[in-house]
């Protein structure tokens, strides 16, 4: 099932996994699939390391889950260290096992550069441009609601968005903490003529340490009222308490105005998700 297909008939609710590197991990990995598959996601999302790093095990996971399983798989693909062979090699393989949707990345360097291979694409739109030219899959790619953190300027990122929408189906947004940041991004491109579904990514925090990280990383702020909140606590259930509650909240928040569907970062754990889901009443 294709994922453009799906935000056509409605609202769709989807969980994002990356890919093992142990043999524990895998199995935590399968637990955490059967935990949620009861919730009846609409999609799940399997990410890919920096610089392609992880291509072989993220290719294994969302062919298996596109062979063996009821939960249509969306491959993560990045440009740094791609050729345009590399990228139709995988890409059959995807079609022979029916794989349908690609979300399409521009992609991060490995620690090491010199590591990387050789990229015939330069910007995850040239990825987006040749998958659309040459395949037949339904195409996402990625959104920044508090801008990408290499863009020169806001209104530079949002052109950016606004052309790669322009081939792709949908995007789905980098995690954020507040709501108004993704409807910003909303009216920012409706402004630019852009109506593409745009999915918001949802991150409970269960890792106080691990979110700075990754809010480092992705240019996402973490306010401060929630950082007040975290700072006292101590105890891992604390810590996921308070991150259920906030992401409940601004969950709520964006159905409320009308977002099409929900995006979970589940970090191959199921608890927090399972919990926000029933905070909201979703898969009931």
């Amino acid at each position: 099932m294709r994922i453009a297909d799906l935000l056509a008939r409605g609202r769709t609710y989807s969980f994002e996994f990356f890919p093992p590197k142990t043999e524990e991990a895998e199995q935590q990995l399968t637990a955490t699939i059967t935990d949620l598959a009861p919730l009846k996601p609409s999609f799940f999302s399997v990410t890919y390391g920096a610089g392609g790093s992880t291509r072989t095990r993220t290719r294994d996971v969302v062919v298996n889950m596109a062979r063996n399983g009821t939960v249509p798989p969306m491959a993560h693909l990045t440009c740094v260290g791609h050729t345009r062979d590399d990228i139709n090699s995988l890409l059959g393989e995807y079609k022979a096992a029916g794989v349908e949707n690609i979300l399409a990345l521009g992609g991060d360097l490995p620690s090491d550069p010199s590591q990387a291979g050789p990229s015939d694409f330069r910007f995850a739109l040239d990825l987006v441009e040749h998958l659309r030219d040459h395949f037949d899959v339904s195409i996402g790619v990625a959104a920044h609601p508090e801008v990408h953190p290499r863009s020169a300027t806001r209104e530079a990122d949002r052109r950016h968005l606004a052309l790669k929408l322009g081939r792709a189906d949908f995007a789905v947004t980098q995690f954020f903490f507040e709501a108004h940041h993704y409807m910003r991004l909303r009216d920012e491109l409706a402004a630019l003529g852009v109506h593409k579904p745009v999915i918001p990514g949802i991150m409970p925090v269960t890792n106080k340490g691990q979110i700075v990280k990754m809010a480092q990383m992705s240019g996402a702020e973490i306010p401060r009222w929630l950082t007040d909140r975290l700072e006292p606590l101590t105890e891992p259930a604390d810590i996921r308490r308070v991150g259920v509650e906030v992401a409940t909240k601004l969950a709520a928040e964006l159905l409320e105005a009308g977002a099409p569907g929900l995006h979970f970062y589940t970090l191959n754990r199921s608890t927090a998700t399972r919990e926000i889901y029933g905070n909201l009443g979703l898969g009931t």
